[in-house]
């Protein structure tokens, strides 16, 4: 176990903060309901839940009672890290130079200048930056820096639930094609929240990134799709700010079964989708959908 593991009652605390914002923002019942229920079966357990989950990994986790396979996921991400990256969304803190900042010997000057030199928002996205060469070539990343992360990202990957079956290529980290939502889906959900944030149908929430008001601008939307739990965001980024793209620019979350990740839909620019919505990353399929 590691030394500052976190208690049970500190667990607990989280789960039930995130069933409590779930419950403001509109998610579904029965997901608020399995929230607060893996709360209290982590603050009544006879054991340490991170010292479970060092022992029997996540299938110990998954066997208590109504503790599933993403519960499981969301405690062995604090157990691990500290901090859970689906509280830092609801409550409009997440930031991709924050995450940057947890991988070791990244600071907050070298995350903000990978952020602002690569444009890459996700670890998984970073580890690919450090194998392809790209993370090389930003400054202040020599080639035993590089080593470094690619050495603490197998590490923090590696043990994530968020990491499923992928193999690095040169230009892109591929997933298996049943491992994330149809972009249909994901267009639809884009499509879906897009129009009820313009119509004021959403909750809206106070992120404190680039927000010195405290005003509650920014809309978020839950859904569920073809067994996804989907969250939806207009992106906060300081990229998107700079751009003019907050409004247009959604990032989706997508979560199941201890399965999660991210993309981004934007409209596209240039070449043959110019005017459509696409998800980056993955045009062909976009393509292939309006052929």
């Amino acid at each position: 176990m590691p030394p500052a593991a976190l208690r049970n009652d500190e667990v607990a605390d989280v789960l039930e903060r995130v069933a409590d914002l779930l419950e403001a923002q509109d998610e579904n019942p029965y997901r608020v309901r399995a929230w607060r229920s893996g709360a209290r079966t982590v603050r009544t357990s006879e054991r340490e839940v991170a010292a479970l989950l060092a022992e029997g990994g996540l299938d110990a986790l998954d066997r208590l009672p109504g503790i599933g396979k993403s519960l499981a996921a969301a405690i062995a991400e604090l157990v691990h890290t500290g901090r859970l990256r689906m509280l830092d969304r609801l409550e409009g803190e997440i930031s991709p130079e924050d995450l940057f900042t947890t991988v070791p010997g990244v600071g907050e000057e070298l995350a903000q200048r990978i952020h602002a030199e690569l444009h890459v928002d996700t670890l998984e996205e970073l580890e690919l930056a450090a194998h392809d060469g790209r993370l090389a070539r930003v400054p202040g990343f020599g080639e035993r820096r590089v080593r470094a992360v690619r050495e603490a990202l197998a590490g923090m990957l590696g043990r994530s639930t968020r990491r499923r079956a992928r193999r690095i290529r040169r230009d892109e980290l591929e997933a298996a094609p049943s491992g994330r939502p149809s972009v249909a889906t994901l267009l639809a959900v884009d499509a879906e929240y897009r129009r009820r944030a313009e119509a004021g149908e959403l909750r809206t929430i106070a992120p404190r990134r680039f927000n010195p008001e405290g005003r509650a601008w920014l809309p978020v939307l839950h859904t569920e799709r073809d067994g996804w739990q989907l969250t939806a965001l207009y992106s906060n980024t300081a990229r998107a700010h700079a751009l003019g793209t907050t409004r247009d620019w959604v990032i989706l979350y997508f979560e199941r079964d201890g399965d999660e990740d991210q993309c981004t839909v934007v409209t596209e620019r240039h070449g043959p989708l110019a005017g459509r919505r696409v998800v980056r990353g993955r045009e062909a399929e976009c393509r292939a959908l309006v052929a």
